[in-house]
């Protein structure tokens, strides 16, 4: 391979994005230069409707790819669940190793999925996540949650840290009115601050410590507007580890036996036109064990439709000679399903998927699809093309 020439690789701008770009330029190695090319995709554009309500999966990919055929752009990183199961003249030429693919709930206290109050409000932009919590928890609140992985952590963690910075700042000015200190607002008066007489002041810090000691995303939050309270939000675990953001915060991960992870989550795909670069990039970044496992979970997927239009998890783990693949399928509410566990033989996976999707479609798995696809008010030519339930994992 030559190492003269620059490889052009785009992605969206998100700090997401540019992180999974940056990851496969190291990767990479001394192979290519490579240049960092930010696309403005539509999903970007559209920042005000939910995942499924923008149509096709190609929201989020097809900008990208659009370079990548004007020759703007010699390859594209995406997430690989926003990748639409037919092709549009690219191939995904590598899978690179696959991260973890569990979903992760998300608080500001450490709470568990069980330790939330009755009538919790948790926050997803996905309509799989949203009907597997359901299924778990019926009596749950599920509300819409978009943007980056940064704005979700932020809108989660805004209500509290506001609500402790405003104690926080009533206990300081009753301490600074029981010293004599001069108040921070000149429009206040000492003497007009009520403090009973056994009140001491509950902190070991004072405001601007206790701000000096947060994270930068916890400061950030504290600025946020947010219109609805949560009392959690469901995210991939991938995501908060690309954004380098996992070990600050309260992540609890769900089992994938009950929140089956969204086909190819957790994995990136690079796509390219068919030829020389395309088989440069296989050998240079494809992992043939992530490469097996989202075959597998894509081609259900395709098989059987359903992806940001619909509640479908598909997992699959290779396991020696078989791939372990599970699948759930659910009604939007979460009260009708159907799922099914099965070892495929790897030496044929990609047929013994499809025969796999074509078994669930006849217990009830394409119905459920289509019914939800329905009742989302998806066009009729959305069809299984569709992958992707969010923008930011």
């Amino acid at each position: 391979m030559s190492t003269s020439r620059t490889l052009r690789l785009a992605t969206r701008g998100s700090d997401l994005a540019l992180r999974q770009a940056a990851a496969v330029e190291e990767a990479l190695g001394r192979r290519f230069d490579v240049e960092i090319v930010e696309v403005e995709t539509t999903g970007d554009q559209v920042r005000d409707e939910l995942i499924h309500r923008l149509g096709k999966t190609g929201a989020f990919v097809r900008s990208l790819d659009e370079k990548v055929e004007a020759g703007d752009v010699d390859a594209a990183v995406h997430s690989m669940k926003d990748v639409p199961t037919e092709g549009d003249g690219l191939v995904v030429a590598a899978v690179p190793e696959r991260a973890d693919p569990a979903d992760v709930l998300v608080t500001p206290d450490g709470k568990t999925l069980d330790e939330l109050p009755d009538g919790a409000t948790v926050g997803t932009s996905s309509l799989r996540r949203t009907a597997q919590l359901l299924a778990e928890r019926p009596d749950l609140d599920v509300q819409p949650l978009r943007g980056n992985v940064d704005t979700r952590i932020e809108k989660l963690l805004a209500p509290s840290l506001q609500a402790e910075h405003e104690e926080r700042s009533e206990a300081e000015k009753r301490r600074k009115a029981t010293a004599g200190e001069p108040l921070d607002s000149p429009e206040e008066d000492a003497e007009d601050v009520e403090v009973p007489d056994d009140w001491e002041f509950p902190y070991e810090r004072d405001v601007e410590e206790w701000f000096s000691g947060l994270r930068e995303i916890e400061r950030q939050a504290l600025g946020r507007e947010v219109e609805i309270e949560y009392d959690a939000i469901v995210l991939a675990r991938a995501g908060l580890e690309r954004a380098g953001l996992l070990h600050h915060v309260e992540a609890q991960s769900l089992p994938t036996d009950a929140f089956v992870p969204a086909p190819g989550q957790g994995a990136l795909a690079v796509t390219a036109a068919d030829g020389d670069l395309a088989r440069d990039l296989n050998d240079a970044l494809d992992h043939p064990r992530s490469r097996a496992e989202t075959t597998v979970e894509r081609t259900i997927l395709g098989e059987l439709g359903g992806g940001c239009v619909a509640p479908l998890g598909v997992y699959a783990v290779l396991q020696g000679s078989v791939v372990r693949t599970t699948v759930r399928a659910l009604s939007r509410d979460g009260e009708e399903e159907v799922s099914l566990t099965r070892d495929l033989p790897v030496d044929r996976h990609d047929e013994a998927a499809r025969e796999l999707a074509a078994d669930l479609a006849d217990q009830g798995a394409r119905e459920l699809i289509e019914r939800a696809k329905r009742e989302s008010g998806a066009a009729a030519e959305d069809d299984a093309a569709t992958a992707a339930e969010t923008s930011e994992e």
